[in-house]
């Protein structure tokens, strides 16, 4: 059976970013080969959104309605044009970034890639995580390109040296190109220059502890599901460049873990209707899919952000980011009866003054 037309724009858009990150990580790599396939990517896919939602992304004579034609066949939105009518909101932070890169692949000098490819090192991160997170929220995650990439090996950026030599490189960008980042984020307010789907920027800390078969190499973060004392550690890490080491670690098993019950009830603490640990979160770790059910084949398979296997007890334990992540989902009425689909078994009043007690 044939495709239809959307998937096959589809497929081109990400035939073009898969060369645009084998640009960039290759050391050999094009940077302006990078901002145009990862261009065309961009172009490709909002082309293939438009075309399955029936939108209409070619220009029309504002006179008399028709197609305007190029070679006989109607001029289609270019990426600029597309993007306005994607993300609206002129000041959206996925918008602005790719903005950014339409401006600096126009200008872009090619004795000084190098250069530019480490002081925008960030913002292309961003650029292509919105690129992934825009097509797997539009076609679902099975066109992910997850499974088809690897983590890029780096010397340089592991190094003391290394980093020194890269900020000196940063530094060596003729004027104008440094003028036009400048010019451009000149008018974007702070807190869209540090988010992450602006300037993605992360932190490399080895991790030490017992290793486990569902464990990567890389662990990605999310800042919200981390405990406050969490986010406010790792943000300000981040803002003030430290890096954070172990002299030696000593293994302490299940430190700061909670049992079931004691999930339970500090979440009830918290909520003003009931939560117990045999009914919602059983639900719950079920449906996120935190851990495996009582005996699956490998019972280590936990979201280790969440929840962990204790083999000596035979048992599971919680985290701290475990509580937060449940309150986040399920902790209005209304977000209990979305996520349920049925009403919560509110507290008597006398109940929540015994509690509070």
């Amino acid at each position: 059976m044939a495709h239809p037309r959307w998937r096959h724009i589809l497929m081109e858009s990400q035939r073009h970013a898969l060369k645009a990150l084998d640009e960039w990580n290759s050391s050999s790599g094009d940077y302006s080969d990078f901002l145009t396939h990862m261009h065309k990517a961009w172009h490709y896919l909002l082309h293939a959104e438009f075309r399955r939602a029936g939108i209409d992304y070619h220009y029309r004579d504002p006179k008399t309605g028709r197609h305007r034609m190029i070679d006989g066949e109607p001029k289609a939105w270019d990426l600029e044009k597309c993007l306005k009518e994607r993300f609206p909101d002129s000041g959206d932070h996925v918008r602005l970034n790719a903005e950014l890169f339409v401006a600096l692949r126009n200008k872009v000098e090619h004795r000084y890639e190098h250069n530019l490819r480490i002081a925008t090192g960030g913002r292309a991160q961003a650029y292509v995580i919105n690129y992934e997170q825009e097509m797997t929220g539009h076609f679902g995650a099975g066109h992910s390109l997850a499974d088809r990439l690897r983590f890029p090996l780096s010397v340089q950026a592991l190094t003391a040296d290394g980093y020194e030599e890269m900020r000196k490189t940063a530094r060596k960008l003729p004027r104008k190109t440094r003028d036009l980042v400048a010019r451009y984020e000149a008018g974007i307010d702070p807190s869209v220059l540090d988010d992450p789907r602006y300037d993605y920027r992360v932190r490399l800390v080895p991790i030490t502890g017992s290793k486990t078969d569902a464990d990567l190499a890389v662990n990605f973060v999310k800042l919200d599901d981390l405990s406050e004392d969490e986010r406010r550690t790792m943000v300000e890490a981040g803002r003030k460049g430290t890096v954070i080491t172990r002299d030696r670690h000593v293994e302490v098993a299940d430190l700061d873990r909670m049992r079931p019950a004691q999930v339970a009830d500090r979440i009830e603490q918290q909520l003003p209707f009931r939560f117990s640990a045999s009914g919602e979160h059983v639900e719950m770790w079920k449906r996120l899919k935190v851990r495996p059910v009582k005996g699956s084949g490998n019972p280590y398979a936990t979201n280790t952000r969440y929840c962990s296997y204790n083999e000596a007890f035979d048992q599971y334990v919680y985290t701290e980011a475990w509580i937060g992540k449940v309150l986040r989902e399920i902790g209005t009425v209304e977000k209990y009866r979305a996520f349920f689909g049925r009403e919560p078994r509110m507290k008597t009043r006398a109940a929540t003054s015994r509690k509070a007690a």
